[in-house]
């Protein structure tokens, strides 16, 4: 059974899944607490927590290394260092704390199910990574433009969490020149560094004061990433996912990996009910069919990207988050109007509309006020299932009517549809020619 799991892991495992260290210490052993526990003995494992990493501090072995002369008549000096030791711009000193320092180290506690000599082991070995692997100064890096198209941070969630992508697609034209490239060990580091670049860039976004975004979402595309060129990649990722696991705890809130081929689909969800005896919350697979769906549960219309069937541009000059996004409810088998009036002469009306799933019968015409006056057809499609991309659009208002949008749904299930827009003064482009 071992063999066989650990074939499972190594062919079929995008993402490993850290299982931790099995080995427990018998003296000073913990009981871990239970997820439900109760609110007084979190505190306890905090206010005890907090006591270790300042004794830690004063003693000089947070970073691993005991101080053999302990010296308790410390300087001003000395002090000051002390309370400049920093994790993501948070001091650790918890007599001098950050108003972030408590939702700091409850990442690493709850990381080890609130084990405090445990958390206190894992927060000394992230303090001597960082400073090994020189995490602070790796911002100031240049990895070549390689990577500019892979990653990038748009958007918040509905909670006001960072959204950061990886998009691999990018590399679907290119994926031996790629893979030569990442095969190699030094460029497998440079992989390494510039992830671990991204994720400081993510953590510059994040506030750890109380009440603020302390954790992001990690959304990562799938799509044409697959076949025989990305097994040496995935390899890599792996590194890349036990990497952040072990130093940068409680910072991804939630990994969402999107348009997974159903063979990958059907062997995660497999192995990780086999590892963990139920599916893992934290990380959470959409087949392109659900891709919107998905989504749309974490991140609002308006702030979800248009390639995910959301309604936001990048570098949009006619809507801003702040518009306001109406949604409705299209039954099967069943049609719906959306009526924007536009009574006044002189201005453009803009709109977007966006179906979750398409699959549609959709049209747009504008209707005069005046009964003598004629129909305008703007558009008459068919909407396939496959499709994401929102519909955007713009009609010059030269008489009082309104734009009437007819939606017809052609599957059995009930869909959600959801729609925005504003008008704007324009001046005619004839009366510009004429000037």
């Amino acid at each position: 059974m071992g063999k066989n799991r650990g074939k499972i892991l190594d062919q079929n495992m995008e993402l490993h899944i850290h299982e931790g260290n099995e080995k427990e210490h018998e003296e000073n052993y913990e009981e871990p607490l239970l997820v439900h526990e109760d609110e007084k003995l979190i505190k306890r494992a905090l206010i005890d927590f907090k006591f270790k990493v300042e004794d830690a501090m004063h003693g000089n072995y947070l970073f691993g290394i005991p101080d053999t002369h302990p010296c308790h008549n410390q300087t001003t000096t000395e002090i000051e260092q002390l309370n400049e030791i920093k994790l993501w711009g948070v001091s650790l000193m918890p007599s001098k704390p950050h108003e972030g320092t408590d939702t700091l180290l409850l990442k690493f506690l709850k990381s080890k199910n609130y084990v405090v000599h445990e958390a206190l082991e894992k927060l000394r070995k992230t303090l001597a990574w960082r400073k090994e692997f020189k995490a602070d100064e790796i911002l100031e890096e240049n990895f070549g433009p390689e990577f500019q198209k892979v990653a990038y941070l748009n958007t918040v969630d509905k909670e006001g969490r960072p959204v950061f992508y990886h998009v691999y697609g990018d590399l679907k034209d290119k994926p031996m020149q790629y893979l030569k490239k990442m095969i190699s060990e030094e460029n497998s580091d440079k992989f390494l560094r510039w992830r671990v670049q991204q994720m400081e860039k993510c953590i510059k976004e994040l506030n750890f004061e109380p009440g603020g975004a302390d954790s992001l979402i990690q959304v990562i595309d799938w799509k044409d990433f697959q076949g025989p060129h990305t097994k040496e990649l995935r390899s890599v990722y792996r590194k890349c996912w036990t990497l952040l696991e072990e130093h940068y705890p409680g910072i991804i809130h939630q990994y969402i990996i999107v348009n997974v081929p159903l063979r990958y689909y059907v062997s995660q969800s497999f192995s990780s009910r086999l590892i963990t005896h139920k599916p893992s919350n934290k990380i959470i697979f959409a087949r392109p069919g659900k891709v919107t769906e998905t989504l749309l549960r974490f991140i609002s219309p308006e702030n979800l990207l248009i390639e995910y069937g959301g309604l936001k541009r990048i570098n949009d000059s006619e809507f801003l988050s702040e518009h306001k996004v109406f949604e409705l409810n299209l039954k099967a088998h069943a049609s719906t109007h959306i009526e924007i009036r536009a009574p006044e002469v002189g201005v453009t009306v803009v709109w977007d509309v966006t179906v979750v799933g398409w699959n549609v019968t959709y049209k747009e015409e504008f209707i005069p006020e005046d009964e003598g006056s004629y129909q305008v057809l703007l558009q008459d499609k068919e909407k396939k299932g496959g499709e994401r991309q929102c519909v955007r659009n713009s009609y010059y208002i030269n008489e009082g009517g309104m734009i009437s949008i007819f939606i017809h749904n052609h599957s059995n299930k009930c869909k959600k549809v959801f729609y925005r827009y504003k008008t704007k003064p324009t001046v005619p482009t004839y009366l510009l020619y004429k000037t």
